[in-house]
């Protein structure tokens, strides 16, 4: 916990000059993976709240729930991609529930992100489970259990500890509202670490970040 403690003065988030999704394009057709965790606090404070989303019920314990798993390329990136793949049943994008906060985000996953990846959907949906669970959460993290503010550099040096083979080049960390939003973890095609293309690694520089605990 004592690196929880630290605050160091660093640059805001530059989010500028990011290129734009190519939409309609050919399924399958990527370089890379951005495996996208979301903290779930934040999550709720800026929209699950007002929602009355299910995700943020204290009875889940909720920390990082996977946002989605997104086809890259080294610049830019597919989205809503022509596919003959049929779409997921609501039993499937339920079953995604544990990891995601809600099948509906399982659902919209898949249109914007799933279909890109030329895979049929149970086996998108598989890959993002596998990556996800291959993706070790800080136990400091995981178990948060009251307010710090921190710099986000201190989230990522927590997840290059807790993850072997994950470097700095490999993950970046994004903010919102001065709140840690997200961790963006790149993997190949074959889910494992690789270094992030450059439009990606635009890691949060708040001087401190607010990470609201675990609820």
């Amino acid at each position: 916990m004592r690196q929880l403690s630290l605050s160091a003065a660093l640059l805001a988030l530059a989010l500028t000059g990011a290129p734009a999704a190519a939409e309609g394009e050919r399924a399958g057709v990527f370089d890379y993976y951005v495996l996208a965790l979301s903290w779930s606090p934040s999550f709720c404070t800026l929209e699950g709240d007002a929602r009355g989303a299910d995700q943020c019920d204290p009875r889940h314990d909720h920390s990082f729930t996977l946002h989605g798993l997104w086809p890259q390329y080294e610049r830019g990136w597919p989205s809503h991609c022509s596919s003959t793949a049929r779409d997921p049943s609501r039993r499937e994008t339920a079953a995604m529930a544990d990891i995601m906060g809600s099948g509906g985000l399982a659902w919209h996953q898949w249109k914007k992100h799933g279909r890109c990846s030329g895979l049929p959907a149970a086996d998108y949906l598989e890959a993002s489970r596998n990556a996800y669970e291959a993706v070790t959460i800080p136990p400091v993290l995981a178990r948060l259990e009251r307010d710090v503010t921190l710099p986000a550099k201190v989230v990522e040096e927590a997840f290059l500890e807790a993850n072997p083979g994950l470097t700095a080049q490999g993950i970046t960390i994004t903010c919102e509202a001065g709140m840690i939003r997200e961790a963006r973890i790149c993997l190949t095609r074959d889910l494992q670490f690789r270094p992030c293309g450059a439009d990606v690694a635009r890691d949060c520089s708040l001087p401190d970040a607010l990470m609201q605990a675990v609820r």
